[in-house]
């Protein structure tokens, strides 16, 4: 069986891998990413703590309407904090994901 000369000159591993010292500026990146993070972290608990007063009004002065939005905020924020919260290991857990493909 011949071969188009093409596909014998194509590498058949390639191996690829994050290169941390690629690019200047990345711990700096870094140290931005990470001051995102703990942002998103304190405002998910500011939204958390409004969120649950909200909710406590609206339950204390029979609003259903106020309630269920202070328990929409409730989840919202807890949500949020997860999604900040899990990020890296979400991303890393995808990225080996990617390379078993």
């Amino acid at each position: 069986m011949n071969l188009p000369a093409a596909v014998l000159l194509l590498p058949l591993d390639i191996t690829i891998s994050p290169n941390s010292d690629g690019l200047p500026g990345i711990q700096q990146l870094r140290s931005i990413v990470g001051a995102s993070m703990t942002i998103g972290l304190i405002l998910a608990v500011l939204a958390l703590i409004l969120s649950a007063i909200v909710w406590s009004l609206g339950a204390n002065s029979s609003n259903p309407h106020l309630a269920g939005r202070g328990k929409v905020g409730v989840l919202v924020a807890l949500g949020a904090a997860i999604v900040c919260g899990a990020s890296v290991t979400l991303v890393n857990f995808f990225w080996n994901v990617g390379q078993q493909v």
